[in-house]
């Protein structure tokens, strides 16, 4: 115990720094050079997870905004870099050392300059207060104490400990999401924005997850929300009740919003899937680039993620997955028989035509895989249900699912185009109803010209407003 002990004030000796937001003395085994050195690094690691939005004047007017609080943060020296991230995702993050991203998947569902300015404030505020080096060290740290103490107490379950460093850390990072939402609102205040955005933005996260829960209702699975003693993020109901709260101390006399200039700067914007990474259109896989569609079942879930394609049953218990094949040997039964490996070698695999392409299948009592050839490139198809019965049931699906692959048609090739937002003034008499009948967003196109418009769940445009509508 000693020993431990020792090697714990170690630790806590070498650790320490201040905290450039607080003041006080912060457990951090990373000095600020390789803070930047971590996030540069890491920068270009998510460069090649996503694609930057191909849009100049966007990606200008983002940073232009971001600097400015940059400039009034608690660590102006960093060089800081804010980019909108080509994604769906309705998402922001920071990396250490000053760099902060926004999805346009995000952006379409903001309103003002204010708005965006206290979602890269908040992002700002992780950064200023150090706490990804802060998270990183207390992981390294929680990890060091974990392997101590299996050293000199073996008995312990080396679970059990994890569990706790996991649970140690979560709750660590609640504090630093509120934490970022009081320095984001101070920052808003600091550039003369409206530090009241910093509770907008979070109230349209509330709507998101009130506007998923209901389509979660519809498809029959769990709603998407922050919840349980693990979860990194507060709930959103917690941080609108510490935010307004704390909010309130903060004034400025003319504050800036940036109605119009931001959703001028947004006119065009993609909405939802990019053509570059394939659209779902009524549960049709298009793409483009690849000349290939596919059709999946009515119900099921379709996820476009950057390397694969992924489809849950309504019901959560098979899946669907698609991706690309890596060194394709030009014959689909030897690609086959190179993926089922030797555990699976005495497994028939068939060879056919699917739709004029070249292709085989194999199938076990509980799944399918199958590889289809479209233009020199392999396709592997693979659906697995959690039990015998629940595949039986779903067989026809499945298998229509596969035998839908083919190169895509001049008429798909046109509605694969990209949704993209465009602004419309609203005119007397205009109702989100009456907006959304020839929308393509389908049934729930009311329901998302609301969200997106910040008058989700009742409200209506006014004349003259400038409405954000999906063609």
């Amino acid at each position: 115990m000693k020993i431990l002990l020792a090697c714990l004030i170690l630790l806590a000796i070498t650790g320490c720094a201040q905290n450039p937001v607080s003041g006080r003395q912060d457990f951090v085994m990373m000095s600020e050079a390789q803070e930047v050195s971590t996030g540069r690094q890491a920068d270009m690691d998510v460069r090649k997870e996503y694609k930057v939005y191909d849009n100049p004047a966007l990606q200008d007017y983002v940073d232009g905004v971001g600097q400015k609080l940059a400039q009034k943060s608690h660590r102006t020296n960093l060089k800081y870099h804010f980019t909108v991230l080509d994604s769906p995702e309705i998402n922001a993050f920071a990396l250490p050392g000053g760099y902060v991203y926004i999805t346009r998947g995000l952006l379409a569902y903001l309103n003002s300059e204010a708005e965006l300015a206290a979602v890269l404030g908040h992002e700002l505020g992780h950064v200023t207060a150090r706490h990804g080096v802060r998270q990183q060290s207390a992981a390294t740290a929680a990890n060091i104490g974990v392997a101590i103490v299996s050293i000199f107490v073996p008995q312990i379950d080396p679970n059990i400990g994890q569990t706790l460093s996991t649970a140690l850390l979560s709750g660590y990072g609640r504090d630093h999401e509120l934490e970022a939402d009081r320095l984001g609102a101070e920052y808003l205040a600091r550039t003369e924005y409206d530090p009241q955005a910093m509770i907008k933005v979070i109230g349209t996260l509330k709507n998101q997850e009130l506007f998923d829960a209901e389509i979660a209702k519809q498809e029959g699975r769990e709603p998407r929300r922050y919840h349980g003693l693990f979860a990194t993020h507060p709930d959103n109901d917690t941080r609108l009740q510490q935010v307004v709260g704390e909010s309130k101390n903060l004034t400025v006399a003319n504050p800036r919003e940036g109605y119009a200039e931001f959703l001028q700067k947004i006119d065009g914007l993609t909405f939802n899937d990019s053509p570059d990474q394939g659209v779902v259109r009524n549960n049709k896989f298009m793409h483009t680039g690849l000349g290939l569609a596919l059709s999946f079942p009515q119900g099921w879930r379709v996820h476009n993620l950057p390397d694969k394609l992924i489809a849950i049953s309504p019901q959560g218990d098979a899946a669907m997955q698609m991706n690309m094949l890596e060194k394709p040997s030009g014959a689909p039964v030897s690609d086959m028989r190179r993926m089922q490996g030797l555990s699976f070698s005495h497994l028939p695999v068939e060879s056919l035509n699917i739709n004029g392409l070249p292709a085989a299948i194999t199938t076990l009592p509980d799944a399918v895989a199958s590889v289809i050839y479209l233009n020199q490139q392999a396709y592997v198809i693979q659906s697995k249900a959690k039990s015998a019965n629940v595949f039986n049931a779903l067989r026809n699906d499945i298998q229509d699912t596969i035998l839908s692959f083919h190169a895509m048609n001049e008429a798909e090739r046109k509605l694969a185009k990209p949704l993209v937002i465009k602004l419309a003034p609203a005119r007397a008499g205009d109702t989100y109803a009456r907006l959304a009948q020839h929308s393509p967003l389908g049934k729930t196109a009311e329901k998302y010209l609301r969200l997106i418009n910040g008058d989700y769940p009742q409200g209506e445009p006014v004349p003259g407003q400038l409405v954000k509508i999906v063609e």
